[in-house]
């Protein structure tokens, strides 16, 4: 007769600290305790479920009784306490369930067992899961044991709700919080089980299985189990995916492609292929808000550790990132989170699904970032015949398009000269210049201003390449001096003064000096407290602003009060009552209708 089938969540369910996934903060504080005699009559487990809290509280009681501790203070799993307790026949742990023992019955009787001194070994282990579901009453009637117990009596207690647990019960207990399990812990547990089963599992499977856990162990076991019964031993990432019915990483590839290409046709088709699946609106908005989500922590380096996607598919992503402006996700972003709030209100849900991802598709003619639909080509004039040598476009043409703003600063007499000549031009008839579209929505032509951006679709990578292999002219860094400081800032306060709301900052800045104190330190010296706190408030602006001209990434701006200047005594200017009357007037004028009538005199 063969072995009785255990489900991998019982069958390799921890038996040391050791062994416990992701809850290293906890099994050392308590293996330091066991150690050093220090242990707590009460303790208090909350977490999520299937964290390993109540693993860690039958970890916890059978080492305290193990008659012969390793030296890395585990059980050592061969005397006798140990095998009883393997054997779940051990009188030293009580186990009591408190959503079904939850009366004040049931602690009385808890407490009656806890006279009784242990025959075998030395602590007599409650182990009360889900404590939160006791009542009040039996709270109350639990608490003198729970502050007082013998000292051979040791309480713990899980649950997954500690806000529910009253504050007379936490102050007695050592609270440990259990964190949820990261996925690449998940993931290289399963894949251990995987290996003593004789299992064959695809990483980006067990990924898939890992996040669907949401960080709870005993539920990634569970579906890894179902989908290995499913698959015949054999976990594939695919397979993993139509059992779980899921929407994987190449359906929100597809849909980005139809989007940034403004096939509405393909996306259309496509939100029908997963509606005949049986998939909701909503989750099909939550799953591509993720998806761009992912993409965006793609476009810098130091955000690509809070991915949580599998390994084969983050080249995927790093590419398809590159070729998304950051505009466009965080606009699409918004856009989602809009229809996902909306979604339940709405009465045709499947209408409003269409409308967000049709949105989504013309987002890229507001932003002004596309460049795959054919009118986008005639944003661009066509170049002049003799274009200027190509500059520092590599890492530029990744960003998009800003808008040119309507005031721009006067060139700076002292920019450095560019240390690449450019290679000397014919003498040749006037080429006249195509004619330019009017209004906001005219695009600069190129030629001048260097070579034509990089559209973005299949190439886009290629154009980029291409571009970068193009002589780059280095950027110097202009070295500061005073005259430079002044004029840095005189621009400064001259752009201050074409934005109505900033005129008056600019005529309290115009009051202060400059100074410099060291070469990357600039001084603003001003006459007054009011000029010293605009000053101190543009620090930041202005610097970022110098920086900007300058290239220099050093540049500190600070500013003092001048210690010669004489702070005056504000005026007392006296004025009379009839003046006041007419103030007054001015803010309500019917307090003059009111004098009239009553016939009163202001004196």
């Amino acid at each position: 007769m063969s072995a009785q089938y255990l489900v991998s969540a019982r069958k390799y369910r921890p038996q040391t600290f050791e062994t416990v996934v992701g809850q290293s903060h906890i099994t050392t504080t308590l293996k330091n305790a066991i150690k050093t005699e220090h242990l707590a009559h009460a303790y208090l487990f909350c977490g999520p479920r299937g964290v390993g809290k109540t693993t860690c509280a039958r970890i916890l009681a059978k080492t305290i009784n193990c008659e012969r501790p390793t030296a890395e203070t585990e059980a050592c799993g061969t005397c006798d306490t140990c095998l009883t307790f393997n054997e779940n026949s051990s009188f030293n742990v009580f186990e009591l369930d408190a959503a079904s023992n939850n009366s004040v019955d049931d602690i009385r009787a808890l407490t009656e067992q806890v006279r009784f001194a242990p025959q075998v070994g030395k602590y007599k282990v409650y182990i009360i899961d889900e404590v939160h579901m006791l009542s009040t009453a039996a709270f109350n009637a639990f608490l003198k044991t729970l502050e007082e117990p013998p000292s051979y009596a040791i309480f713990i207690l899980a649950t997954t709700e500690k806000h529910k647990i009253l504050p007379t019960i936490l102050s007695r207990c050592q609270i440990f919080d259990f964190k949820r399990i990261q996925t690449n812990d998940i993931v290289a547990h399963l894949n251990g089980i995987c290996i003593k089963e004789n299992l064959v599992a695809e990483e980006a499977g067990l990924h898939i299985i890992a996040q669907k856990s949401e960080g709870c162990m005993r539920d990634a076991l569970s579906i890894m189990d179902r989908i290995s019964s499913f698959s015949n031993g054999h976990l594939t990432y695919d397979q993993t995916v139509e059992h779980l019915n899921l929407l994987d990483a190449s359906f929100y590839f597809k849909q980005l492609d139809a989007v940034m290409s403004t096939d509405i046709a393909s996306v259309l088709l496509q939100l029908e292929s997963v509606y005949q699946r049986g998939f909701e609106g909503d989750a099909i908005i939550n799953g591509f808000a993720e998806h761009l989500r992912d993409l965006l922590l793609c476009k810098d380096p130091k955000m690509t550790m809070l991915l949580d996607i599998p390994e084969a598919h983050k080249r995927m992503f790093f590419e398809k990132a590159q070729m998304i402006a950051t505009e466009y996700i965080v606009s699409a972003l918004n856009i989602l989170n809009e229809a996902e709030i909306n979604y339940k209100t709405t009465l045709n849900k499947r209408l409003h699904l269409e409308v967000t991802f049709i949105k989504l598709c013309y987002l890229n003619n507001v932003l002004d970032t596309s460049s795959i639909a054919e009118d986008a080509k005639k944003k661009y004039s066509q170049p002049v015949n003799n274009p200027a040598p190509a500059a520092a476009v590599a890492t530029s043409a990744l960003a998009a398009p800003v808008q040119q703003e309507a005031y721009q600063a006067p060139a700076p007499v002292y920019a450095p000269p560019p240390s690449v000549a450019p290679p000397p031009v014919q003498a040749q008839a006037p080429v006249s210049a195509p004619p330019q579209a009017s209004g906001p929505s005219a695009a600069p032509p190129a030629g001048p201003s260097g070579p034509p951006k990089p559209k973005f679709g299949k190439n886009f990578l290629q154009q980029i390449q291409e571009q970068a292999s193009q002589a780059v002219v280095p950027q110097e860094t202009i070295a500061l001096t005073l005259d430079i400081a002044k004029d840095l800032y005189a621009r400064y306060i001259d752009r201050l003064k074409h934005d109505s709301e900033k005129v008056l900052q600019a005529t309290n800045l115009a009051s202060a000096s400059v100074r410099i104190n060291e070469p990357d330190e600039i001084i603003l010296v001003c006459n007054s407290n009011i000029g010293l706190i605009y000053a101190s408030g543009n620090t930041d602006a202005i610097r970022d602003f110098c920086k900007q001209e300058t290239n220099n990434k050093d540049l500190r701006v600070i500013a003092i009060l001048d210690p010669t200047a004489v702070s005056q005594a504000p005026k007392v200017q006296s004025i009379s009552k009839s003046d006041q009357f007419d103030l007054m007037v001015r803010q309500n004028p019917l307090l003059k209708q009111l004098k009239d009538q009553l016939r009163l005199d202001i004196g």
